[in-house]
């Protein structure tokens, strides 16, 4: 029995999305073009962000893509989390544009849930680390 279509399925999940381990670590190393746009609403991003993210809610994305991130960019989506497909719908409207794009599974709820870095009008916070989501010692899962 073959493994083909195994195979290819998750090597197109692998192609098309990212987890917020690998996200942070990108953005840590200042990995060159990637851009984070969170998809959210006005009131979901002020209520807390990604540090350095761009907002664009996906309803914006068709117009206002172009001027707000360079087309030769790593983009990398992100809504509320996964109970929520609005990163998916994100990354398919950047993709309609010819964007290279990667959708952030866990999305900023599991950002917020790992203590990564979250900005809000009051500054730059950190949660303490949810014990179900990642290791307290701040050490990569090794996964």
């Amino acid at each position: 029995m073959s493994n083909t279509p195994a195979i290819a399925h998750f090597s197109a999940r692998l192609s098309f999305e990212t987890d917020v381990s690998d996200v942070a670590a990108d953005l840590l190393a200042g990995t060159p073009g990637l851009v984070v746009v969170d998809s959210r609403s006005r009131e979901s991003w002020d209520q807390g962000h990604i540090e350095g993210a761009v907002h664009l809610p996906t309803r914006e994305i068709a117009a206002r893509a172009e001027a707000m991130v360079p087309k030769d960019a790593a983009v990398v989506t992100y809504c509320w989390g996964p109970g929520c497909n609005g990163a998916t719908r994100a990354a398919l409207e950047f993709a309609k544009l010819g964007y290279q794009v990667k959708e952030m599974i866990g999305g900023f709820e599991y950002w917020a849930r790992e203590g990564f870095p979250v900005e809000t009008a009051s500054g730059v916070t950190r949660r303490p680390v949810d014990t179900l989501t990642a290791p307290i010692s701040g050490a990569a899962c090794a996964c």
